[in-house]
């Protein structure tokens, strides 16, 4: 039987059931990410994404396909993680944007939708690259529109979709010699015909059990094949997401400190004329809100504005709210007596095996300075560096947990500061970091820091009587002079630029690029120190990760003090998870 037309309805039906498919397979999205790491995680971005619009989509479910696509769309944005997270967002909230007319949609104006989609995505995207999501779903949103001219039945149409986008999956190593070379499909395409391997099964009844199977996938997990993979990144995922949510920024305040004592939130359904000459202004709206509270986060669209403000009386925010149509989602919490109970957990954390970052957040009771700073890391010696630097708030993530769009700009609303620096320090943190500044009343510079090492050298650069643009201009400057250095275990066996890399071996990676593979620790932090360090080099600094033994990093030490006599070593303990050492040379 065929289906001439979808509504909300059928789009939560297709949301949960992609979120069901992409869920199940995660761990063998993530297995092709093209280096071998234990970080690669693709598929836990964009299944964590994914969750995060369908929970918002079950909260608020409705028949109409234009808010059904804009609620689902908001939970995406917000949930956003990872460069594939947030490409994905964008994918359905230009898909949104062109539902958002409609009660209903026929095969043309789904077609349609799905070019916006991709519409969307391109342009949020600074360059582009083909050979990824994105040309997955270009090329599956052209055949949309072209099946879409001979028939009128939806779940026929998006078989068709599936089709393409696997075929343009398959061609995606052509385009992008990488995949080529490593001998695999592009992960985040494959984590989007995935998803529309589970709209078509919730529209037609149809289980798509390919997957992996079939002939567009080049290379298949080999480690799903051994059995257990060395590490489940997924779960080290959901565990890093639910200490960093178990963690406030309060937490490093007395009680008496806190100023405004009630953690409010709530959501304004926008209706215009509610009251007779007041027009909702956004600007207008977040500067009143902001004259009686602090943490201050206001997201609005045509219809909806999220709040999230930090008030002394509640009230006070709320009937200001009002004036402009109707709250939902009221959330009140009492800080005040919420406070003790934190600092309890966090005490009894910190004689447990958990992953040691904690974020720090600017005394309540300071104005409002010019400058404000953002870091991401893991590993509680790295966030104690940045702080010692000047960091205002050190957000939990990097390898194995690239934190949310919505994370994110939970951040900037805890840093009292008119301008704030975010240092992503990691290429997959970078456009979610883009995106939370797209979505705040605030001046943000991102900083696009790809290591810890780079993040750390952009701070040192900081000026504080500098105007913003030179700053930025300063720190790009003082990245560029910065080599850094990793090593880490290989999760599966690869080849990569000639090199042959076994499961187990110890990778040593030289900005971004994996020079050796060695089943020798030792050997592989000589041959990757050699690469990294020249004899004019001056300092050469040592982050030891949680997982680094003393004997090990004292031959290193050694090796370097005999080696680079001349040069300065560093030595600080880094805490770092999966990542025995990182090093910065300058």
């Amino acid at each position: 039987m065929g289906k001439r037309f979808i509504n909300g309805s059928d789009l939560l039906q297709m949301a949960l059931s992609a979120s069901e498919f992409l869920h199940a397979r995660s761990e063998q999205v993530n297995a092709l990410n093209v280096f071998p790491v234990p970080d690669g995680d693709t598929g836990t971005n964009m299944n964590l994404t994914l969750t995060s619009g369908v929970e918002e989509l079950k909260k608020k479910p409705s028949s109409h396909i234009g808010k059904a696509s804009e609620v689902f769309a908001k939970g995406l944005l917000m949930g956003a993680r990872g460069n594939s997270g947030v490409i994905l967002s964008q994918l359905f909230r230009g898909f949104a944007k062109f539902a958002s007319a409609f009660e209903e949609m026929n095969a043309v104006q789904f077609a349609s939708a799905l070019q916006q989609g991709v519409d969307t995505a391109y342009k949020a995207v600074v360059k582009p690259v083909e050979g990824t999501i994105l040309t997955v779903s270009k090329e599956a949103a052209k055949q949309a529109a072209l099946f879409a001219r001979r028939t009128d039945d939806i779940s026929e149409l998006m078989k068709e979709v599936l089709v393409r986008a696997k075929q343009a999956l398959k061609q995606t190593p052509e385009l992008l010699s990488v995949l080529k070379q490593v001998g695999v499909v592009d992960a985040g395409g494959q984590g989007l015909v995935i998803i529309y391997e589970g709209f078509i099964h919730a529209l037609s009844g149809e289980r798509i059990d390919e997957g992996f199977n079939h002939p567009s996938m080049i290379a298949v997990a080999e480690d799903e094949e051994r059995g257990e993979s060395p590490i489940r990144v997924a779960d080290l995922a959901e565990e890093a997401h639910r200490m960093e949510s178990s963690r406030s920024a309060q937490s490093h305040l007395a009680t008496e400190d806190i100023e405004f004592g009630y953690c409010t939130e709530f959501l304004v359904n926008l209706k215009p004329g509610k009251v007779p000459g007041v027009v909702f202004d956004e600007s207008k709206f977040r500067k009143d809100l902001s004259e009686i509270g602090d943490s201050l986060l206001v997201v609005a669209d045509d219809n909806l504005v999220k709040v999230h403000i930090h008030a002394e009386y509640p009230g006070t925010a709320m009937n200001l709210a009002m004036n402009y149509g109707d709250l939902s989602r009221i959330k009140i919490e009492n800080m005040r007596d919420q406070h003790t109970h934190i600092l309890e957990q966090d005490a009894a954390r910190a004689n447990s095996a958990e992953l040691p970052v904690r974020s720090k957040a600017v005394d309540a009771e300071q104005g409002a300075k010019e400058y404000g700073m953002i870091a991401v890391a893991m590993g509680e010696g790295i966030a104690e560096i940045f702080q010692s630097l000047g960091v205002d708030y050190v957000l939990a993530g990097g390898q194995t947990m690239n934190p949310s769009t919505e994370d994110i700009m939970n951040a900037i609303s805890a840093v009292k500061a008119e301008k704030i620096f975010i240092f992503p320090n990691n290429s997959n943190i970078i456009l979610a970091a883009e995106q939370a500044k797209e979505l705040v009343d605030k001046e943000i510079a991102v900083i696009p820091s790809k290591s810890i090492p780079q993040g750390m050298a952009a701070i040192l650069a900081f000026q504080e009587k500098a105007e913003l643009s030179r700053n930025v201009e300063d720190m790009n400057r003082a990245m560029s002079k910065i080599r850094s250095g990793q090593i880490t275990f290989a999760v599966r066996d690869s080849k990569i630029d000639g090199l042959q890399i076994k499961e187990g071996d110890f990778l040593g990676i030289a900005d971004g690029k994996i020079v050796i593979s060695s089943p020798d620790l030792i050997q592989t932090g000589k041959q990757l120190l050699e690469s990294i360090i020249s004899e004019e080099d001056e300092i050469v600094t040592v982050f030891t990760g949680q997982d680094a033994v003393e004997e090990q990093t004292a031959e290193l030490l050694k090796f370097l003090n005999d080696t680079y006599p001349d040069a300065e070593i560093e030595l600080h303990y880094g805490g770092q998870p999966l990542y025995y050492y990182l090093f910065s040379v300058e």
